[in-house]
This record gives C-alpha cells, sequence and structure tokens, in this order.
C-alpha cells in the first residue's frame, strides 16, 4: 500500500520552508502543519495534489469529525479539527499559484472551512483552571527539599509563581538570568526560549516572601554549594545512570539545560498529586497571576505594568486570553449587586418583581457560555 506520493514530498517540502522562511512560523507550527497535510494525504490514498477535488476536502471533514482522540477515546476536540482544517485551506491556497497546481482554483480551498457552528464552539473563550494562591503554598509546604533534585524541583514550582515564566523559558533559563537582589529575571530571547521571541524584564511579582526565598536559597545553593556559574542552567537537568539495581536511576543533576518543558510539567503533575490536589499545569499559574493582579492593581498604570511583566504588549491580551471572570466570582459579583439592589429599591411598587429577576440572572449566568 503506498506510503508516499514523490511529487507530493517535493511540494510540500517547499511550502514548509515557505512557512518558516517567509511567513517566520516557528518549528512547532510548521510541524502542526505538515502533519495536518500528512493527516489528508493519507485520506486520499497519497493521490497527486494536482488531482485535488472538492470532495477530498468534504470526505476529509466527515473522517475528522468521526476521529477520536487516542490519548483520551474521545471526539477530537473542535478546536483541534479547527486548526487543521484551516491549516489545509492555507497550504492549498498557497498550492493554486504554484505551476502545474494552477487547475486548483483559490475558491476550492474554501471547501477546508468548517461549519459555521464548529467554528464558533472552537474558537469560544472558556474559564481555564487555575490554582489559587494558598493551594500554591500548601504545595509549596510538602514538597520534601533534601536533595539537590527535589530543591530543584521545589525551587522551580516556586520560580513559575513568582515570575509568571512559561514552562519552556523556565528550562532554558541560565543564572545570569535572574537577580535575586534586584527581583528580577531578564528573559532575553537570544538564550531563553520565550514565546515568540520576545525579550522583556520581569520583576518579581508579590506572591509572598517566602516563595521569593525559596527561590533565592536555590540560587544561592547552585552557585555556593554546587559551584553553578552565570551560563549554567538555573534548573538544571537530572543525571540519569544505572544504579545499583542495575536499572536506570535518577542520580543527582547535570550542566545541562532541558532540552524541552515535558520534565517540568512532569514535576508539575508529581508535586499537586503528593499534595493531594489536582494538577495545574504551569501554564495555568499565568491565569493565577492575572487573577490576582485583577484584585491588586488599583489603576490603568498598575496593571499595565502587570501585564507587561507577563510580557504582553497589549493590556488587551491579558484580559482576553487570561481575564474571563471566573464563574464563582461571577455569582459573587451579582450576589453582592443583588443585595445593593435590596438596599436602594426599599417600597418600589415593582420591587418584589425586580428581586425575582435578579435572583434568576444570577442563578442562570454562570451556566451562559
Amino acid at each position: 500500500m503506498r506510503k508516499h506520493h514523490a511529487q507530493n514530498e517535493r511540494i510540500k517540502r517547499e511550502y514548509l520552508i515557505f512557512l518558516a522562511q517567509a511567513k517566520r512560523h516557528s518549528e512547532k507550527s510548521v510541524d502542526q502543519a505538515a502533519a495536518a497535510i500528512s493527516a489528508f494525504e493519507a485520506s486520499t490514498s497519497y493521490r497527486d495534489f494536482r488531482l485535488f477535488r472538492i470532495e477530498q476536502a468534504k470526505r476529509f471533514k466527515v473522517l475528522l469529525s468521526e476521529q477520536m482522540n487516542p490519548a483520551t477515546g474521545k471526539p477530537l476536540a473542535k478546536a483541534t479539527a479547527h486548526a487543521r482544517l484551516m491549516a489545509l485551506k492555507a497550504f492549498f491556497q498557497w498550492l493554486c499559484r504554484e505551476p502545474g497546481y494552477r487547475k486548483i482554483s483559490h475558491g476550492d480551498a474554501e471547501y477546508f472551512n468548517p461549519s459555521a457552528n464548529d467554528g464558533r464552539i472552537a474558537a469560544a473563550a472558556r474559564e481555564k483552571p487555575a490554582p489559587s494562591l494558598e493551594q500554591i503554598a500548601h504545595v509549596l509546604s510538602v514538597m520534601p527539599h533534601g536533595t539537590d533534585i527535589e530543591k530543584r524541583n521545589r525551587a522551580l514550582v516556586a520560580c513559575a509563581i513568582l515570575t509568571g515564566a512559561r514552562d519552556d523559558a523556565l528550562a532554558s533559563l541560565s543564572l545570569r538570568h535572574i537577580d535575586c537582589t534586584a527581583r528580577t529575571v531578564f528573559q532575553d530571547a537570544r538564550e531563553v526560549r520565550t514565546k515568540r521571541r520576545k525579550t522583556f524584564t520581569t520583576w518579581f511579582f508579590p506572591v509572598g516572601d517566602e516563595v521569593e526565598a525559596i527561590v533565592a536559597e536555590w540560587v544561592a545553593h547552585l552557585r555556593g554549594h554546587l559551584l553553578f556559574g552565570p551560563d549554567d542552567p538555573l534548573f538544571p537537568a537530572t543525571r540519569v545512570a544505572v544504579g545499583e539495581s542495575g536499572s536506570f536511576e535518577a542520580m543527582g543533576l547535570v550542566r545541562q539545560h532541558w532540552s524541552n518543558a515535558t520534565p517540568i510539567r512532569t514535576i508539575f503533575r508529581e508535586a499537586f498529586t503528593a499534595a493531594g490536589l489536582p494538577y495545574f499545569n504551569p501554564h495555568s499559574f499565568r491565569t493565577t497571576l492575572v487573577l490576582l493582579g485583577e484584585k491588586v492593581c488599583r489603576s490603568p498604570e498598575e496593571f499595565k505594568a502587570w501585564s507587561q511583566n507577563l510580557g504582553h504588549e497589549k493590556v488587551l491580551t491579558t484580559f482576553t486570553s487570561y481575564g474571563n471572570v471566573a464563574s464563582h466570582r461571577q455569582a459573587e459579583i451579582f450576589a453582592g449587586m443583588r443585595g445593593k439592589l435590596d438596599s436602594h429599591l426599599g417600597d418600589h411598587p415593582n420591587a418584589d418583581e425586580l428581586r425575582q429577576a435578579m435572583a434568576v440572572i444570577q442563578r442562570v449566568l454562570p451556566t451562559v457560555r
């Protein structure tokens, strides 16, 4: 059975170079586009792209709607299906301009559009679960910190809430990037894997002296006890070697950065599980910080500074991506409004009717998304 088409491979390679070099897409985005195109190819039994017909796009959409997520056993998420379809639409819009493929019309690519309802479902903003500061403090309090690995793991969780740095940035930070005296982390995109390779300085968020002390103690341990230098990693990878049992075991730390953020997510999962709490990934800490900022910032200037500290160029990004009012908080706000209404209604002739209306809104609104 055919597993590839030679001409398709050549034109795919040109397109992926175009995405990386001309469109400046990240390696991850290019890989996602390549995966979507390969999935479409498989659905056509690797038929030549020059023989594309809109029926193939229609069939692929049906196959996506029937596909199951192998990890969860549930139907593929609408957002995932939408991303794959948009990647294919962009590919065929590019392809129809290439020599040898101009029988494909620009309008043919429109058949990769999902239904309007599926598009709205995929783009809908949903409440993101995030741990409270109390939960994070509890996790830090029960995390062991006897060995170098345990010290590193606890400092990693503390640094995530202290700086709001993304997991890939944390994995690539060096000792030179943190200044505990100035209370800053310099996220230099030349060395730190920041999102969209932005360079910015983060000041420690006001999340408690205990959290800051954990990070400061770890930095002092690296420099004074382990003799790490400025170019060494802030959170070094685990050294794995053959132990006395004859199997591979964790044997301390190695002066190398993690190549990706997967070990960090594992550390977070194990820490929250050991603390008897549901797992919150590293990125959820950024939501925690946004919610904190909404409470402590007292002026537009303060919230702008808070937003910039997270690496956001625009305050609107902070509000729209992280700042949705949680449903429980929404209920509290409406309860407060109802209390104010009661005090203002007094002997109004329609007071009972207005109170009933507010009760319905308070009960129903949190369920509407």
